[in-house]
């Protein structure tokens, strides 16, 4: 949509409301709702201002301390939200809304470097720069409930109702009870801009997944985030709820978010040569670069104290870094020939913020190219028991120690959005580790 359509769509009257938002930290959309009109006369020009504590709360809107960004000391100032307007598009699901996503800026115009579209937007013209472009897409795994947000808060999350009675991998006949929703949540995003390509049920119970139409890394991210909320609310409105909780149940598979991605030239793809049917030099390299750097900027990929018991043997989700083509049981899994041979980075969960996740996918490419890695012969067998293999940090904890070490972060980021990441860390692991959990009461209630 572009600014002179939605002029007209306001006029019209098919438009009245339209959200000025941008990611947080954890990749939710944050902002403002304006009407039409005052979007049009004011805001698509001069953006707004919103308080700068948003990037440095925790998922509770609490204000956390430590920070150099904003603080208590420098009085929560305000952010400038700057719409970027090719990313206008309508949201179906809301009555006569549309919605814009923004870049943090500060007073002086400067972008704010640790916001995640700001991270990922540096790390794609730098791609550019080589005269490279990535196409990327991920693809979302979810669990759905036969109950409302409400209802599973006020249970205290417990004996939530599936919304299918069995495993449904690849299943055509009981996620049929909810094609009514996964049909209008295909043919509305569709209309937002956000091309779905298929959905399928999933290996647990009310688990499903969704594959977008990859794109380049900044509108495949906008589009992940409008995904994610549109998806929930949508939800909502037939009385249902979602889970993207990497890990929500110990008895069930986790949600993954893998990554596809493959780097080209004009229309060609760079990863794939034609002479040899095979994998590039190009492609070695920044394979290459995923398999030493990975473990370094696995916090870009599994961001929450949640993530890491996603991390289990045969769970379909990865623990040692490895490649192979079409494997399921490693890290990096290679697929496709011709245009569609990529990588998929089978590591990341579905609480990755996908902004920080391809940036992070791009930085240890990169990395890969310019030091002239090669990733080394594919791997043959089941990774997850072969104790040769280099593991996936096993704790939140063990990831921000491995970023606040990486040279290579430190180089692309810079100290000040490594520092705020790594202090973002930690102040999770604290609050984890200050937390009395069900499992302390069951265990200890009456035994100790």
């Amino acid at each position: 949509m572009t600014l002179e359509e939605l002029k007209r769509w306001i006029d019209e009257g098919k438009i009245d409301t339209v959200i000025v938002a941008a990611p947080d930290v954890s990749g939710k959309l944050l902002g403002k709702r304006f009407t039409g009109r005052t979007f049009i006369e004011t805001v698509a020009e001069h953006g707004t201002h919103g308080c700068n504590y948003l990037l440095t709360v925790d998922i509770e809107m609490e204000p956390q301390t430590g920070f150099r960004l904003a603080n208590w000391e420098k009085g929560f100032g305000d952010f400038e939200f700057r719409p970027d307007l090719s990313t206008l598009r309508v949201l179906p699901w809301q009555p006569a809304t549309a919605l814009v996503i923004c870049h943090f800026h500060h007073h002086d115009g400067q972008r704010v470097a640790e916001a995640p579209r700001s991270v990922l937007q540096v790390q794609f013209e730098q791609l550019a720069q080589r005269g490279l472009l990535c196409n990327i897409a991920s693809e979302l795994e979810f669990f759905l409930f036969n109950t409302t947000y409400h209802d599973a808060f006020a249970s205290g999350h417990r004996d939530l109702p599936p919304s299918s009675d069995y495993r449904i991998d690849y299943h055509i006949m009981q996620p049929t009870q909810d094609e009514p929703l996964f049909r209008q949540v295909r043919n509305e995003m569709l209309a937002a801009r956000v091309p779905v390509e298929s959905s399928k049920g999933e290996w647990g119970r009310g688990q499903h997944e969704i594959n977008f139409i990859y794109d380049e890394p900044l509108e495949m991210a906008d589009m992940h985030v409008v995904f994610k909320q549109g998806m929930k609310e949508i939800a909502a409105q037939r009385g249902k709820s979602v889970t993207f909780m990497p890990k929500p149940f110990v008895t069930e598979p986790g949600n993954s978010c893998h990554i596809h991605a493959s780097l080209w030239r004009g229309d060609e793809n760079s990863f794939w040569d034609s002479k040899t049917k095979s994998g590039s030099k190009l492609f070695r390299q920044f394979l290459g670069g995923q398999m030493k750097y990975s473990r370094e900027l696995c916090y870009f990929f599994a961001p929450t104290i949640n993530a890491y018991k996603r991390y289990q043997s045969a769970s379909w989700a990865p623990t040692k870094l490895a490649w192979s083509h079409d494997n399921r049981t490693v890290g990096f899994r290679v697929v496709g020939q011709g245009n569609s041979f990529r990588i998929e980075n089978r590591m990341p969960g579905a609480d990755a913020n996908p902004y920080l996740a391809f940036a992070a996918t791009l930085i240890a490419g990169g990395a890969g190219i310019d030091e002239g890695l090669d990733c080394g012969d594919a791997y043959h067998g089941n990774a997850y028991v072969d104790e040769k293999l280099p593991s996936l940090p096993r704790s939140l904890r063990e990831a921000a120690d491995l970023l606040e070490q990486s040279k290579l972060a430190r180089a692309a980021l810079g100290d000040d959005v490594v520092d705020f990441y790594v202090h973002t860390a930690r102040l999770e692991v604290n609050a984890f580790d200050n937390a009395v959990t069900d499992w302390e009461r069951v265990r200890y209630f009456e035994r100790i």
